[in-house]
C-alpha cells in the first residue's frame, strides 16, 4: 500500500531543511514517515525478536515487572490494562516500558523525584542490552529532529538541547493479540487519543492497524513502509508551540485477525523543563493559550487520567 501521509527523508537535509519538512506536517496532518534515519535494522529486528520473546513468557512471569510496582512508569502494562479512550473500554495491547537508564546511586533516584527510577527488566538473556542501545539509538535521532524543529520555529538549533538532556522518554513494546471480530466494533488495540509528549517514533510491523484522524472526521490508514518511522506531534509540542504545530487523535484497529506488535518512542523533556508557549509561537492576533507548566507535572496529569492505578496507593503488589 502507498504511503498515506507526507514522507519526510532525514540523510537528503541538513538540520535547517529537515526541519522545514517537519513543521510543514506538523502544522498539517500531524504525522510524518521518517526515512533515511540511520538506526541499524540489525538493531531493529532484535528488539521486535526480544518483544516477540517477553510478551510469549507466561503472564505470571510477566507481571513480575508490573508497572503498578513503579511509581516512574517502567514496567510491565497487562493486558486491557489501560484505556485511552474510556468510552470505548480497555485497549486489547499489552505493553512494557522502558524509561532513561539511572543507576539505583543517581541522586534524583535517591531524591524520589517523579520520573527518576529504575528500570524493571525481566530474565530474558540479552533483553536489557538491546533494549538500551536502542534507546539510545532513537533518543539520539529525537534529538536530532529537535535541532531541525528549533530552525523552523525560529529558535536558536540548541534550544531543546538541555530540554533532553535527562529525558522522560519512553521506549514502549507493544503487543495486539488478533482481533478475530476484525471490525472497529470490536475492541480497539488503542482507542483514539493524542499522545503526551513532544513526538512519537514508531517502528511498526508489518501487520496493519494504525489510523489517523482527519479534520473531518474520517480515518486515514497509515500502511508499515519497510525500514521508517511513523513519526507524530504530541500534546506537549503542540502546547509549547501554541497550538501551532497539531497533535492528531489515532487509533489502533486489527481488521485482519492477526496478532500485531509494534515499537514506541516516546520523547517527553526533562521532568523539570519548563513547558511555556514559545515566543515566536505568540502575537497580538495569537496570544498564549496556555500557563507554564513543568513537564513532569504536565505528564503525571495525563497518566493519571489513563491508568487508574496510578489514583491509588502504588503499595499494594500485583496479584500473581
Amino acid at each position: 500500500m502507498e504511503p498515506t501521509l507526507p514522507v519526510v527523508n532525514a540523510e537528503k537535509y541538513d538540520d535547517a531543511a529537515l526541519g522545514r519538512a517537519i513543521g510543514e506536517a506538523a502544522r498539517g496532518v500531524g504525522f510524518f514517515y521518517l526515512t533515511g534515519h540511520g538506526i541499524n535494522s540489525a538493531l531493529i529486528s532484535a528488539v521486535f525478536d526480544g518483544a516477540h520473546r517477553f510478551f510469549a513468557l507466561p503472564v505470571a512471569e510477566k507481571q513480575r515487572q508490573s508497572i503498578r510496582l513503579s511509581p516512574h512508569n517502567r514496567g510491565y502494562v497487562g493486558l486491557r490494562g489501560e484505556s485511552l479512550d474510556p468510552a470505548r473500554g480497555a485497549d486489547n495491547k499489552e505493553a512494557y516500558n522502558v524509561g532513561l537508564e539511572l543507576p539505583p546511586d543517581d541522586p534524583g533516584v535517591l531524591a524520589g523525584e517523579p520520573f527518576r527510577g529504575v528500570n524493571l527488566w525481566p530474565d530474558v538473556p540479552g533483553w536489557r542490552e538491546t533494549m538500551l542501545a536502542y534507546f539510545d539509538a532513537v533518543w539520539a535521532l529525537g534529538r536530532r529532529l529537535h535541532r531541525g524543529i528549533a530552525f523552523d520555529l525560529g529558535l536558536a538549533s540548541d534550544f531543546f538541547e538541555d530540554k533532553f538532556d535527562r529525558p522522560m522518554a519512553t521506549l514502549r513494546l507493544l503487543h495486539y493479540p488478533a482481533n478475530e471480530g476484525g471490525t472497529a466494533a470490536a475492541p480497539l488495540g488503542a482507542g483514539e487519543h493524542t499522545d503526551y509528549g513532544n513526538l512519537t517514533l514508531l517502528m511498526t510491523d508489518e501487520v496493519a492497524g494504525l489510523e489517523v484522524k482527519r479534520r473531518d472526521g474520517g480515518w486515514i490508514p497509515a500502511p508499515h513502509l519497510p525500514s521508517a518511522f511513523v513519526c507524530n506531534i504530541g500534546d506537549c509540542l503542540m502546547r509549547w508551540t501554541n497550538d501551532v504545530y497539531v497533535s492528531t487523535p489515532h487509533r489502533v484497529v486489527s481488521r485482519g485477525g492477526r496478532e500485531r506488535y509494534s515499537v514506541a518512542f516516546f520523547l517527553d523533556p526533562n521532568p523539570d523543563a519548563e513547558v511555556a508557549c514559545l515566543p515566536t509561537c505568540v502575537t497580538p492576533a495569537r496570544p498564549a493559550l496556555y500557563p507554564p507548566v513543568s513537564a513532569a507535572d504536565y505528564l503525571s496529569s495525563r497518566l493519571d487520567a489513563t491508568y487508574a492505578f496510578r489514583q491509588k496507593t502504588l503499595a499494594e503488589p500485583p496479584k500473581l
